[in-house]
């Protein structure tokens, strides 16, 4: 690997030698180690133009991540890239920001036909963008693989705690989560939205302030038990 990276910054930008760099690798490991160092852009278009190593979407990944990639090579690339690498490129900070949203518009569009074990190793992983449709998700597993990213931020939970829509499966795994379920916003979140199960919203009642007790008590739409418990808190603290 040393040595073709050696002959690679020697070539420089001088198409013929690159070529024959190239042709003397044979081995897809060392290719890739390779491009993961900095190398001459001319190379990174020959690597992608060149059988069999622009059939192998592993090798085009590494050329799309690496910094000196140009970005119109990128652009041209990202469409042919797995779900994980597609990942890795959503979340590059020195990938062209097209190709990150190009990148996540790619996921969030093959998600329904991705299975439940790559489902669940992306959320792990993903950007927030992508985070947001996975919470979404109707398996609990996936959803709690969501809740652990690091990516993920209050904001982005209790907007989607927020949402009409919101699943039954993302109400019990917030209520349920290590991380969030202490987090004050996100009890009040729950308490607020008239789809969360009514054990689970009254759960979180003695925990809240005067001010929000309030606002549940005389939120409407929200059932009358969870509303009159609001009621009998704020009442007991105040006397």
């Amino acid at each position: 690997m040393d040595g073709v990276h050696a002959r690679l910054l020697a070539a420089g930008e001088q198409l013929p030698r690159l070529r024959e760099v190239l042709a003397d690798v044979t081995d897809e490991q060392v290719l890739i180690a390779v491009l993961r160092r900095a190398v001459p852009a001319v190379f990174l278009d020959l690597v992608a133009a060149t059988p069999p190593w622009s059939e192998r979407p592993r090798v085009l990944a590494r050329a799309v991540l690496n910094p000196r990639a140009p970005r119109g090579l990128v652009l041209r690339l990202v469409s042919h890239l797995a779900w994980r690498d597609l990942a890795d490129v959503a979340a590059s900070p020195w990938v062209a920001a097209a190709a990150r949203q190009r990148a996540e518009s790619l996921l969030q569009d093959g998600l329904r036909d991705m299975r439940l074990g790559d489902r669940v190793s992306l959320a792990r992983l993903a950007t927030v963008r992508i985070l947001a449709a996975l919470l979404t998700d109707a398996e609990p597993r996936v959803v709690a693989a969501a809740l652990l990213n690091p990516r993920l931020r209050e904001p982005d939970v209790v907007n989607a705690l927020r949402r009409d829509d919101v699943t039954l499966t993302l109400l019990k795994s917030c209520a349920e989560s290590t991380r969030w379920s202490s987090n004050y916003a996100v009890r009040l979140a729950l308490v607020l939205q008239p789809r969360t199960p009514l054990p689970t919203a009254l759960l979180q009642i003695s925990s809240l302030v005067p001010r929000d007790l309030r606002r549940v008590a005389e939120t409407p739409g929200l059932r009358p038990l969870v509303r009159a418990a609001a009621d009998a808190v704020l009442e007991r603290e105040r006397g």
